[in-house]
């Protein structure tokens, strides 16, 4: 798959998450076979002002390459700015979101909110896109409600104003994460720009971003929730039936959050990554106890060592 001058060697993309999608996570998706990973969303107020927090956000590696940083805001000359900024790092592509559901993103006018403002909209893309010298692509929903389902006018309009392709995200905002993505979206979406289309949108295993591609003829897919404890989605096999094989992916994830972040301060969003790994399987209830009892990173990897398996059968 090719977004400009970016060329994926898996049409499969791990979306921005908040919360969940920082550097080591990435990293093990790329190794489990992502072509491509977005990191959460970043402020572009936070990012021109230099907030602290924020730019912990922008921590990356040669060895997640490609990566895409993703941007929310309404306020174009801000959003160029924090451009600019973002063109000065080792990345490959810049992503905008204009598809987030959460009510303090839409009340300040960002995310799925400019859908119902074609013009600012533009304008955002507009200035991104001057000052950046990174393809360019924005994420977006499929409409306000069910009333308004306006993805195929937002897409041309944001391939009008320079994007390199378009995500559709094949809900609305008033659905929010809750019911079907409609995927007859994706393809109508597919059908009125020229830039490739990647679809999002209830995929849980490979064989369902197969399957999406195969139905709306989108040119890649974005795992969004799906990927959470269950990396393996990027990769036919998929997720292992037993804790016995998941084991060593965990393990990996936990070493990855170890090398690259402040993981003490974070022990609490380790334990949700790890407490994911456990679903489906039998005893997992008893494991999850322990994960919450772990007072370092230590004692968490510990539970998913060779011993603490035999111990937890």
């Amino acid at each position: 798959m090719q977004i400009g001058t970016v060329t994926l060697k898996s049409p499969f993309i791990l979306a921005p998450l908040a919360g969940y999608t920082d550097l080591a996570f990435r990293l093990l998706c790329r190794e489990m076979g992502a072509g491509l990973c977005l990191s959460e969303m970043i402020s572009c107020h936070g990012l021109v002002h230099g907030q602290p927090k924020t730019l912990e956000m922008l921590a990356t590696t040669p060895r997640e390459r490609p990566v895409g940083f993703q941007l929310f805001g309404n306020e174009p000359e801000i959003m160029g700015r924090a451009a600019a900024e973002l063109d000065r790092l080792p990345i490959d592509l810049i992503d905008i979101n204009m598809g987030c559901p959460v009510r303090k993103v839409i009340k300040k006018g960002s995310g799925a909110a400019l859908m119902k403002d074609f013009d600012r909209a533009a304008a955002i893309i507009r200035a991104v896109v001057r000052n950046t010298s990174l393809p360019v692509t924005v994420k977006f929903r499929s409409g306000w409600t069910s009333d308004q389902l306006v993805a195929p006018e937002f897409a041309r309009m944001a391939q009008e104003a320079g994007v390199a392709a378009v995500t559709i995200h094949a809900r609305t905002w008033s659905q929010g994460f809750s019911g079907l993505a409609d995927w007859n979206m994706i393809g109508k979406v597919k059908e009125s720009v020229a830039v490739p289309v990647i679809g999002n949108g209830d995929i849980l295993t490979f064989e369902d971003g197969l399957r999406m591609m195969e139905e709306t003829g989108c040119d890649g897919v974005m795992v969004g929730r799906g990927a959470l404890g269950n990396p393996w989605v990027f990769q036919p096999e998929g997720r292992p039936d037993t804790l016995a094989e998941r084991f060593p992916v965990v393990l990996r994830h936990l070493e990855l959050a170890r090398e690259f972040l402040p993981v003490e301060r974070i022990l609490f969003r380790l334990k949700n990554h790890a407490a994911r790994y456990l679903t489906g399987l039998p005893g997992a209830s008893r494991l999850r106890r322990q994960i919450t009892d772990c007072r370092s990173l230590d004692e968490l990897m510990a539970l998913f060592k060779p011993p603490a398996l035999r111990e937890n059968r």
